[in-house]
């Protein structure tokens, strides 16, 4: 009997063999080796934070150049870095984006090019928020910094040059829920910022706390094992409760009305892909507007290499095309 419990308390390994079966273009991204770096520092956040900005500065490079503008935000928490990127046109709305992370890491700077990108193929201002990281913020900071952004720059639209009455809010990742979090939280609240017309959401985490997705993918390749998960899950949140939080656990909200149009990115061996489908088939069966892609061969985090990657370059277009269509 002892012998039958260690047999069926053992946990097989039955991922699927993800690095085997990746696009030629993710290969090259993951066989990019920049010798400069130093190994990974496991247990140390304030290390991780530099190796990720120093490791993002090569994927960065290249961007379209255009006139930027640094904004401190106050909030409730104290001020918040903005930055804000004009495009070469007649800006039509303005785009809040929330950069990745897993809650933990990630700043204006790692996320540089995603911006230009964007501001340059929406032809709409971008304006990056670069909210207060976890652990020393907890759930909800993150989304009331975000909202006190929205609300500083739509009174100050003037100042700033910015079309105020059409916005919108991006993110990938951990930013990607911080995006859809903050346009329900002000629905939810009714807190007027101009009107929301689109959500761009980029492989992120809705709220699920398992899935097919999340048990056969993910390892040391892309830094999203379970534990990996679970440890950003629990730098975020404060306790137990914060996991069913209606702007957590995003399916427990009400996505039955006025949920803003989501473009819903999916990456096919991220283990984060079904609550990117998932949202997409909740949206869909309350007749919200959505539009769902699952980009082929890629890992988690496959928007930072446009540099290399087209099809990045291709989900950052699709994304900018759906907002673009939008606008009125």
């Amino acid at each position: 009997m002892e012998a039958f419990h260690k047999e069926r308390v053992m946990k097989p390994e039955n991922k699927i063999p993800v690095i085997d079966l990746i696009s030629a273009q993710m290969r090259a991204v993951i066989n990019v080796h920049q010798a400069e770096l130093p190994p990974w520092p496991a247990d140390d956040i304030a290390a991780q934070r530099q190796h990720y900005t120093r490791e993002r500065q090569f994927w960065n490079a290249g961007a379209p150049q255009m006139a930027t503008r640094a904004a401190a935000v106050p909030t409730p928490y104290g001020e918040v870095a903005t930055r804000l990127y004009y495009p070469q046109h007649n800006s039509r709305a303005t785009l809040f984006y929330l950069h990745g992370g897993g809650f933990i890491l990630g700043n204006l700077d790692t996320h540089d090019r995603i911006m230009r990108l964007l501001a340059s193929y929406t032809r709409c201002t971008v304006v990056g928020i670069d909210y207060t990281l976890s652990p020393e913020a907890r759930f909800p900071q993150a989304i009331e910094e975000t909202v006190a952004a929205c609300r500083f720059f739509h009174q100050r639209a003037d100042e700033y040059a910015l079309n105020m009455a059409q916005i919108g809010f991006a993110g990938d990742s951990a930013g990607a829920m911080l995006a859809l979090a903050s346009a329900l939280w002000l629905r939810d609240k009714q807190i007027v910022c101009g009107s929301v017309v689109a959500t761009l959401l980029w492989y992120g985490l809705y709220g699920l706390q398992d899935s097919p997705s999340r048990r056969l993918f993910g390892g040391e390749w892309d830094g999203l094992t379970r534990q990996d998960l679970e440890r950003y899950e629990n730098a975020y949140l404060r306790d137990e409760l914060d996991r069913e939080s209606p702007w957590y656990c995003l399916f427990n909200n009400d996505l039955t009305r006025n949920v803003p149009p989501c473009f819903i990115a999916g990456a096919e061996f991220d283990p984060l892909l079904d609550d990117s489908r998932l949202l997409h088939q909740t949206l869909q069966a309350h007749n919200q507007p959505s539009e769902y892609r699952m980009y082929p061969g890629t890992l988690h985090a496959f928007l930072h290499y446009s540099r290399m990657m087209k099809t990045a370059d291709d989900a950052l277009q699709d994304g900018a095309r759906f907002f673009m269509a939008q606008l009125k």
